[in-house]
């Protein structure tokens, strides 16, 4: 993308200028945009008009700070505030008799350019003799110095409507226009790398032998404008505690690696939420009412597969710490205290690092490599890890007596059972059992009927699954409807697509044997129709039986998949088991419960998030520095109020931005899916999803509210919004136009 920024005065025709430019590239179909800063509405005022082209869609609306190229219209107005932010090496055409080598000592970062276009205005009649109009001379030196045909340039005035003068005056100055291209020092100087102001202030006016009003208009105000952030919706939901605006917002500045460290401030694993994440974030995005949610899954994981990021121990301390279980929250405690310098220490009874994340979701979920990957990144951290151990009642007192604190994170360990009367047989397997075996290769179903019962991630899972096997047909079997079935709801579309069939309000009463036909065991699985009564404790609609409605189905396997409990033996007798609560009382060393067996939530981003939390507290326990562990803590920005609010659509002006439509990826073909377990979705092919963010009550720099201040007195100066409440009048109009209600009005 080419950016051109324009400084002229009021009746020059900066701003046509701007659009000249833009149509010439536009007619050779390229993405453009051209809009004016006017501040101070009057003939003579300094005013800056603004110009981008690229062969890509051009999404960015600010201002101008760092243009590749400037063109001055007066040559009142040259001086350092005008090349400030241009790139080394880019053109400065002014408006000028004088040659261009008068100027080369001044600019020596930069190829320079000039044209009379004045006496080629004055001479074609353009304009008046005190204010001549020196555009469309200008749009023909432009068209010379940036190498654009003549015959382009022509055809844009035309396109606009120009004729006769304007045509002369362009052709002319494209002859007449003078280039000095000389070698330039690559290393900008300090002063032309700051920030260009845009507002009203001793910048813009320096040279123009004008001064600040003596009248300092301020005083008339009865109201002020000021800067807030509020907490946008995907922050504060995000059970990780990651900050969703903020890690979007670089990706969206095409910023992969800041997008992951950013990640990193709270997750080890983006890569594996990506993926595996239900995303109550996307459901609560305030874009839902505008044209559809931002898809935060998939950024996520594209940050978490593109960025490239080592995170180091910020210290080293000499405590140690225990931690009871490798799964996502174990895991991810200890990653935070291994940055935080601790001596980390991991204990898994299984064979493998990873708990559920390697054993309970399928490849065509969540590869292999994508998990090892993450996983070394926090082993490379300096935690050690011990498998094949598995810690009881009294080796649990021993770990305590031997580190400065245990974190115990052993998850949901006993499976729920329906006693259908041949749990003890081949046929009937739970689903977490069914998965493991299914990742270790050591399960067949080709030729069988299978029914799996259950609604959540791990029913879709073993179903689809079961059908990759080789399964004939696979059901599963659901007691409430589609509306409370807990699994993600990609999930459960495409075991739909697939070919799985979803009986609703249905439960399972009985399962029966029937004789065998000399191969493998035929079953008759007895049901009961459903209906949904009254909302019970768990906040959904409690099935109810329907009286004769029994009915069967011929299964050769059935598939449990109906949750999990704590298995809370680990801990002395009486134990009250919850999290951010020490547990043994006996000792000096803390000891906590995490993840699912202290909250139960079930997810891997809630396991990271009680992980992440567990960490912290840890932390402030041994060594009293007080580290915030609630989420949505990592919003920052350079504001005056820091709400606590979360901002709704209804607080948005989402009128002033655009319809697009979500960005899904790419997935393989369905008629594959069911043969292979290569990964389902091959990700974002791109970062642009990432534009489609509100950044809602986070300032994004969006510069709407400097563009329409109406007096000028507003400018940002790095990631800073400054007003000028001295020539402030209040009247309110930045914040009318700040689409994110950043911006908000105080009385004095």
């Amino acid at each position: 993308m080419i950016e051109i920024r324009i400084h002229g005065r009021g009746g020059q025709g900066g701003v046509t200028l701007a659009k000249l430019i833009a149509t010439s590239r536009f007619l050779r179909d390229l993405s453009v945009q051209a809009f004016g800063l006017y501040a101070a509405e009057r003939s003579g005022a300094p005013i800056q008009a603004f110009c981008r082209y690229s062969a890509e869609p051009i999404t960015n609306r600010n201002l101008i700070y760092e243009p590749d190229h400037v063109i001055v219209l007066d040559p009142t107005l040259v001086g350092p505030a005008i090349v400030a932010g241009l790139k080394a090496g880019g053109w400065l055409l002014i408006n000028s008799p004088q040659p261009p080598e008068d100027f080369a000592e001044q600019f020596t970062n930069n190829r320079i350019a000039t044209l009379d276009a004045t006496t080629i205005a004055r001479d074609n009649d353009l304009g008046t003799r005190s204010v001549p109009i020196v555009n469309t001379a200008l749009a023909g030196a432009v068209g010379k110095m940036l190498s654009f045909p003549l015959e382009e340039i022509i055809a844009a005035l035309e396109h606009l409507g120009f004729k006769g003068p304007n045509i002369a005056a362009a052709k002319r100055a494209y002859r007449e226009v003078r280039v000095l291209d000389l070698p330039f020092d690559a290393a900008p100087s300090e002063e032309t790398t700051a920030p260009a102001d845009t507002a009203r202030g001793p910048s813009l006016l320096e040279g123009a032998g004008s001064a600040l009003p003596a009248l300092k208009t301020g005083q008339w105000a009865t109201e002020q404008p000021h800067r807030q952030q509020m907490i946008p919706p995907c922050n504060h939901i995000c059970p990780a505690g990651n900050n969703v605006q903020g890690f979007i917002d670089a990706l969206a500045h095409d910023e992969p690696d800041a997008a992951l460290e950013i990640l990193l401030r709270t997750t080890p694993f983006p890569s594996i939420c990506g993926r595996a994440c239900p995303a109550p974030c996307m459901e609560s995005c305030n874009r839902i009412e505008l044209d559809g949610a931002v898809n935060v899954r998939q950024l996520e994981r594209y940050a978490g597969d593109h960025g490239q990021v080592t995170p180091q121990p910020q210290t080293t301390r000499d405590e140690r710490t225990a931690i009871v279980g490798s799964g996502p929250a174990g895991l991810t405690a200890a990653y935070h205290l291994a940055r935080l310098g601790y001596r980390v220490k991991v204990f898994e009874s299984g064979p493998e690092v990873g708990g559920l994340l390697r054993s309970g979701i399928p490849d065509y979920r969540l590869p292999e490599a994508t998990v090892d990957r993450e996983i070394d990144r926090i082993l490379g951290l300096g935690v050690d890890v011990e498998t094949s151990r598995r810690i009881d009642r009294q080796t649990l007192l021993d770990l305590a007596r031997d580190h400065d604190a245990v974190l115990v994170a052993t998850g949901l360990q006993e499976q729920r059972n329906l006693r259908l009367g041949m749990d003890a047989t081949e046929t009937v397997v739970q689903g977490i059992d069914f998965l493991d075996h299914v990742h270790r290769d050591n399960v067949r179903v080709d030729g069988e009927d299978v029914v799996v019962i259950g609604g959540g991630n791990t029913a879709m899972d073993a179903a689809r699954s079961a059908l990759r096997l080789g399964a004939d047909s696979v059901r599963v079997v659901y007691r409430r409807t589609r509306a409370e079935m807990p699994a993600i709801c990609e999930e459960i579309d495409e075991a739909l697509e697939e070919g799985v069939n979803i009986d609703f309000l249905t439960q399972p009463v009985g399962l029966t044997e029937e004789p065998s036909d000399g191969m493998r065991r035929y079953c008759r699985l007895t049901c009961r129709r459903m209906a949904l009564g009254e909302t019970d404790a768990s906040g959904r609609r409690a099935p109810m039986e329907i009286p004769e409605s029994d009915f069967e189905i011929p299964c050769h396997r059935v598939i449990l998949a109906l949750g999990q409990s704590p298995d809370v033996s680990v801990f002395p007798e009486g134990t009250e088991v919850r999290e951010g609560s020490q547990l043994l009382g006996l000792l000096e060393t803390p000891v906590f419960a995490i993840g699912d067996l202290a909250t139960g939530d079930g997810t891997v981003a809630g396991a990271i998030g009680s992980g992440r939390r567990s960490a912290l507290h840890i932390h402030n326990v041994l060594s009293g520095e007080y580290v915030r562990t609630t989420e949505h803590a990592d919003i920052s920005g350079d504001v005056e109020v820091c709400s606590d609010e979360v901002i709704l659509a209804d607080a948005l002006k989402l009128h002033l931005f655009e319809r697009q439509a979500a960005s899904r990826g790419e997935s393989i073909d369905l008629s594959e899916r069911r043969s292979t377990f290569d990964e389902v979705h091959m990700g974002l092919e791109d970062a642009s999803e990432a534009s489609r963010c509100l950044s809602c009550g986070v300032c994004n720099e969006c510069d709407f509210c400097c563009t329409y201040c109406p007096e000028g007195v507003l400018k940002r100066v790095g990631h800073r919004l400054e007003f000028d409440y001295a020539y402030c009048k209040g009247c309110g109009v930045c914040m009318a136009e700040c689409p994110r209600n950043v911006i908000f009005m105080s009385h004095l």
